[in-house]
């Protein structure tokens, strides 16, 4: 891993990198997008779980007694439709327990700004409660702040964001308003481009998802 700042953590393995490649490349066709997806969020869902918290427990093993760890954390992961899902399929195969919350935002195209469509979020949450908001494109931040808002009502203390991509515009927008929000990602791109998309990046990825 390379860090870029104690709060933000690129996920730098060889092959994480090189499935990021065939992500970006403009001749994957969907079904193998989608393959790629699945296979690079399995590497930054894992990288982020480092910050988790464990607890010592107790186990026989068939030979001896012996001391081991189990997560303590009550795992939320909340996918910001549409693109998130795949991310939130991955997620939920490493953490199987992990409660999830489904985030409908919809960026306007001319404001740039994202509107919440859904949400069905309980009224209340643990205090050890740990969220993985999953969003594949870290852009303007706009969608990633408004997700996080919606768990910062809830008093939640310890939310992370997990993207394929990342530009430095939407990371500041992040930890300008919430710069305690740890962001697991592939890359940290170049810039964003006039229509707000990240430079270089990887298209929409929504659309080469879905093949829409």
């Amino acid at each position: 891993m390379i860090a870029q700042g104690s709060k933000v953590q690129v996920v730098d393995h060889p092959l994480a990198q090189h499935l990021l490649t065939r992500l970006r490349a403009q001749e994957t066709a969907p079904h193998q997008f989608r393959r790629y997806a699945l296979a690079l969020s399995d590497f930054l869902v894992y990288e982020a779980a480092r910050q988790m918290h464990v607890r010592e427990t107790g186990i026989q093993t068939p030979v001896a007694p012996t001391k081991g760890v189990v997560l303590s954390d009550y795992v939320v992961l909340a996918p910001v439709l549409r693109a998130g899902l795949i991310m939130a399929e991955s997620a939920q195969k490493l953490m199987p327990a992990a409660r999830i919350y489904h985030i409908g935002l919809k960026r306007d195209e001319e404001t740039l700004e994202a509107k919440c469509y859904y949400d069905k979020l309980p009224t209340s949450l643990p205090t050890d409660c740990r969220v993985f908001v999953l969003d594949p494109m870290l852009a303007t931040g706009g969608s990633a702040v408004s997700a996080i808002d919606l768990f910062v009502k809830l008093q939640v203390k310890t939310i992370q964001l997990v993207s394929f991509v990342a530009a430095p515009e939407g990371i500041k927008r992040v930890h300008d308003k919430h710069p305690n929000v740890h962001i697991t990602t592939g890359s940290v791109d170049t810039k964003l481009n006039e229509l707000g998309y990240i430079v270089p990046g990887l298209g929409d990825a929504g659309d080469r998802i879905f093949g829409t």
